[in-house]
């Protein structure tokens, strides 16, 4: 492995490994020594069509020499295109477009306080899950439930609270007079992929009815057929209110959405939320791609089989004690003591790409587009990193 980058010119923001990544075509990367990988991490399940797809690469190729950005100011013939491709998937929602999965929530955040001024006046407030993670900017980290992400960054934005993870009752008591949304992932990825109980969506769908609060569905890592569904809340049969995409969505590039009902959505007057880049040609054209490369080649299908064949292998080599959990090609190895980084580190020696989203839980969220020879590759290597670890 390359050696660590001296520190001064960036930021030590990131706990990176040592290995430069320089190339990457389906679910392979290549360092900048030579070595190739496999990718079961996926860019953090951004790559869902895969490193590089030809299609992807040649839109934005094509974009590029056409138009790279003009602002919102004009219309952008490739974003409503996108918006209307977004609605027909959603039944009808609207889209504003931005950079990333946090911008999409302060959207959704902004959104609720809007609209809940014109039909709920005095609920300001929001509640969201314990274990959630939704962002880093200010108001996306104050409804993130890791009190350790959010404590060095105090005072926060006001009005959000938390509450267990899968408890409806807990929910029934949190949703009181003041609050005017409540946000939930449909499966807590960086919590270390855990899965709420059967019906959980459904009921805060429900509760949500009662009291006139909006439901708000963080599908920034879920999104986009993942889990086997193109979106994961529809596993339970839901309309949320507003949806927050992201990272699969333009196959690389830096592109948020936040989607809501019409009826939600027309609260937002212009100059009410805003974005330089969101939403331009080159993104919208990279997205567009990949939208088309998930339907032609049936990968919100894919994800299911797949990820039931990654599940039934990796159920033959974790380690005595340990669980799986997820959904899809969205996975989690709960290990039975703290270990993950080992594995991921262990893993990555052997030339495979895994991810410790917590001390004990190794994540795996690769391309959907990766074969059944892939997968088996991946569980053999896996199978020998559980062993010695």
């Amino acid at each position: 492995m390359a050696e660590p980058a001296a520190p001064g010119a960036l930021m030590e923001t990131y706990r990176r490994w040592p290995v430069e990544l320089v190339w990457g075509s389906g679910c392979r990367v290549r360092d900048s020594d030579g070595n190739t990988y496999l990718d079961l991490l996926g860019g953090i399940a951004v790559c869902s069509v895969g490193h590089c797809h030809p299609r992807v690469a040649a839109a934005i190729a094509d974009q590029a020499f056409r138009l790279m950005h003009v602002s919102n100011l004009f219309r952008i013939p490739g974003q409503q295109r996108l918006a209307e491709r977004l609605a027909a998937l959603s039944g009808g929602m609207r889209s504003f477009f931005c950079n990333s999965g946090a911008e999409a929530i302060e959207c959704a955040l902004k959104l609720a306080r809007r609209w809940a001024g014109e039909h709920r006046p005095g609920a300001r407030n929001f509640v969201a899950a314990e274990g959630g993670f939704h962002g880093r900017t200010l108001g996306a980290l104050a409804a993130t439930g890791q009190p350790a992400k959010r404590a060095p960054f105090e005072p926060l934005v006001p009005g959000f609270s938390h509450v267990p993870y899968g408890d409806l009752d807990a929910l029934d008591e949190a949703l009181t007079a003041d609050v005017c949304a409540l946000l939930l992932e449909p499966v807590q990825g960086e919590a270390g992929v855990v899965v709420p109980p059967p019906g959980y969506l459904a009921g805060a769908r429900r509760l949500c009815d009662e009291r006139g609060v909006l439901l708000i569905v963080d599908e920034v890592q879920t999104g986009l057929g993942r889990t086997g569904r193109f979106f994961a809340y529809e596993h339970e049969d839901i309309r949320p209110d507003v949806v927050c995409l992201a990272k699969p969505l333009a196959g690389g590039l830096p592109l948020g959405a936040c989607l809501a009902r019409p009826e939600v959505a027309a609260v937002f007057r212009p100059g009410d939320h805003g974005s330089t880049f969101g939403g331009g040609p080159l993104a919208c054209a990279a997205a567009l791609a990949v939208l088309d490369v998930i339907t032609d080649e049936g990968l919100v299908e894919r994800a299911g089989a797949a990820g039931e064949r990654l599940w039934r292998g990796l159920e033959q080599v974790v380690p005595v004690g340990a669980r799986l959990r997820g959904m899809g090609l969205l996975l989690g190895v709960e290990l039975p003591e703290p270990g993950a980084r080992r594995v991921a580190e262990r893993a990555l020696e052997r030339g495979v790409i895994v991810n410790d989203a917590t001390e004990r839980v190794v994540r795996l969220a690769p391309p959907l587009t990766i074969t059944d020879a892939e997968i088996d590759e991946g569980l053999d290597v896996l199978e020998e990193v559980f062993d010695e670890v």
